[in-house]
């Protein structure tokens, strides 16, 4: 195998790819990126056997096809610090020969063979989805999730796909972030009453791994499995194995709550500044709203008092819940700061909703007033 490459973009790719590979492996050679050169050009892959990568790079310059197997954190280092545009990649059963203008490594090598391969794409059942919104689903989704929980179907996004749409929910039990958009079923793709959850960290790789230049992805779900399809990057991803809750019983469809309209950016900074004073012992924040204003109160005993007003359109009746700064902030900094959001409120013992025009939904439980 011998290429040339653009090292900046080589080194794009394989960090991404890198990011899968396991640190501490039984099987040491997934510890690797594997290289596949073909007349078509480089694709490198990377696996734990859980989250797999097919990513293909861009300005290579193939001299001979063949395979490597290419040790993380030493070939990484190799293409941080050397400073040359171009380098020379050439390897055989012994190794992997890196040349630059004025430097050369060579890297023991391992039989390619043994890398496991890695799902490609070739469904002709799938689902079209602006790459664009699907980023934009899974930053607004994965936040919500807690992969720290015994309750393992909680560490995932619930999707389902429709004719010609994608709901996405990620919830850790006490807040569930929803998320709508357009998505076209092909070849009668849909995931019915399959229980699809992906994992965040599978999610986490596919935001990565798509770019501005993506324009659309092809999504396929099996029994236990997920593949994402970009033009260059394929994504393969066991499913997480649970009952995810019931998140519609968890959504209120109630139109007895009392709507108040809010700007993200001003209410985002009042919401950061009342959280000041909060402790661990004492989280909650006082959420009042009435006669053109909204008044945020944050207290703890070792910590000290705060309370942050804000002029908004509401001159309702006044109506107050205590919420977790953290949950409404996490809400509030994947919306641009420009927009406004609504916020529903009942009472302070029910669950707050909060929306946006473009199908994002987020529900927070309150907390209790007893400090």
């Amino acid at each position: 195998m011998k290429i040339r490459c653009n090292r900046s973009k080589f080194l794009e790719a394989f960090q991404i790819a890198a990011s899968v590979a396991p640190s501490r492996s039984p099987k040491t050679i997934l510890q690797n990126v594997k290289l596949d050169v073909s007349e078509e050009g480089a694709v490198l892959s990377a696996t734990d056997l859980e989250v797999g990568i097919r990513y293909q790079v861009a300005d290579v310059e193939v001299q001979t096809p063949g395979s490597a197997v290419l040790p993380v954190a030493r070939f990484g280092a190799i293409l941080r610090e050397t400073p040359d545009e171009q380098l020379d990649l050439e390897a055989d059963p012994q190794g992997t020969l890196v040349k630059g203008q004025r430097s050369e490594f060579k890297l023991p090598g391992e039989n390619p063979a043994e890398f496991p391969d890695i799902a490609a794409f070739g469904d002709d059942k799938y689902h079209e989805i602006s790459a664009r919104l699907l980023r934009e689903v899974i930053r607004r989704t994965i936040y919500a999730t807690d992969t720290e929980s015994s309750r393992y179907a909680l560490g995932g996004v619930l999707l389902e796909l429709t004719e010609n749409s994608l709901t996405a929910v990620g919830t850790d039990g006490r807040r569930l972030a929803k998320m709508e958009g357009p998505a076209m079923a092909v070849g009668g793709h849909m995931t019915g009453d399959a229980t699809t959850i992906v994992p965040t960290r599978a999610l986490q790789l596919i935001e990565r791994a798509l770019s501005d230049a993506d324009a659309e992805i092809n999504l396929a779900v099996h029994s236990n499995e997920i593949l994402v399809q970009s033009q260059r990057v394929t994504v393969y991803s066991r499913l997480v194995e649970g009952r995810f809750p019931k998140w519609r019983d968890v959504f209120p469809s109630r139109d007895d709550g009392i709507k108040i309209d809010l700007p993200v950016g001003a209410f985002y900074s009042a919401v950061r500044q009342a959280a000041i004073v909060t402790s661990d012992e004492s989280r909650g924040v006082d959420f009042s709203f009435g006669d053109g204003n909204a008044v945020l109160a944050g207290q703890a005993a070792e910590t000290g008092q705060s309370r942050i007003e804000l002029p908004i359109s509401y001159d309702g009746e006044a109506i107050a819940v205590m919420l977790d700064p953290k949950y409404v902030s996490d809400f509030l900094k994947v919306l641009d700061a420009e927009k406004t959001f609504t916020l529903e409120v009942k009472d302070g013992k029910s669950a707050a909703v909060c929306s946006t025009d473009d199908g994002y939904g987020y529900v927070i439980m309150p907390m209790a007033r007893d400090r």
